[in-house]
């Protein structure tokens, strides 16, 4: 990876934090996109005296702004001419219904429209830079889960497992036609579960949730080894509009291959950035 340029949103922290430690071990530079530069300024610091000869970069990034993620492409941009590996790690799960600063309901609007944006800004530079990867970083809980195209946002009706789960079947779905788009671009894009992890995501959990995530969950560290294969294996570099958990490739639930609903998300996410942003 010496030479390769890696962004990691929520890199401050959990998983991501795991995840920029393993891509700077193998000689990435890497952008920590966070919302909290102070976390994220302590996030550095902490991976620096493990990896002392690290080369890292925070940037801040709140994926709850539509703002503020094109404030970011546009720095990013601005400060490097290539990008070879997009990891989008950084999710919520709220205890209760929320809203972005756009007003979408937190969960679909950081979890999907956020990097959905994200994604779409930095695509030049990505396929300036082929070979490259974009890796989302989703859940098993997408099985099951259904795109409420009625209630996206919540307003007749919310909970917090329909909601998260809705979010990550986004993200499936999102990977899905991605891929079809960067067919022969030299752009490859894979999704993943990274097990289930002790983490800041459970920080809204109910407190025994939170104790048996601290018992029985894996750790950061394991959760991040799928997210580095995915990122820097021949394996996964070789397939697009894939999904792997525990470091191989494995077939996602069967509402992550609906193309008609696939193709009617991302239409609806465009629509829903167009309107905030005509607005803002």
């Amino acid at each position: 990876m010496k030479g390769k340029i890696c962004i990691v949103t929520g890199g401050n922290t959990g998983i991501g934090k795991a995840t920029v430690e393993g891509l700077a071990r193998q000689g990435a530079t890497v952008v920590l996109a966070c919302r909290d530069l102070d976390k994220g300024r302590a996030a550095l610091a902490d991976i620096k005296a493990k990896v002392p000869d690290a080369e890292l970069e925070l940037m801040r990034l709140d994926l709850a702004s539509l703002a503020s993620v094109r404030e970011f492409a546009k720095a990013f941009t601005e400060k490097f001419t290539r990008l070879d590996v997009l990891i989008e790690n950084a999710g919520v799960s709220t205890g209760k219904r929320q809203l972005t600063a756009d007003g979408f309901e937190m969960d679909f609007g950081v979890n999907h429209l956020g990097h959905f944006l994200l994604t779409e800004l930095l695509l030049p530079t990505l396929e300036a830079s082929a070979p490259s990867r974009v890796v989302v970083v989703s859940s098993s809980v997408h099985k099951g889960a259904k795109i409420d195209f009625d209630n996206l946002q919540g307003e007749k009706s919310w909970s917090i497992m329909r909601f998260y789960g809705q979010s990550k079947l986004a993200n499936m779905l999102f990977v899905r036609s991605l891929a079809k788009r960067l067919e022969g671009k030299g752009v490859v894009v894979n999704a993943l579960h990274p097990g289930v992890i002790a983490s800041e995501l459970a920080r809204d959990f109910p407190a025994p949730m939170r104790w048996m995530a601290s018992i029985f969950f894996k750790s950061t560290e394991q959760g991040a080894r799928t997210s580095l294969h995915v990122a820097t294996s021949k394996a996964a570099g070789d397939v697009s509009g894939k999904y792997f958990a525990d470091s191989k490739e494995t077939k996602p639930g069967d509402e992550a291959l609906d193309d008609a609903v696939a193709e009617r998300l991302w239409t609806e996410s465009e629509r829903l950035i167009a309107k905030a942003s005509a607005s803002a």
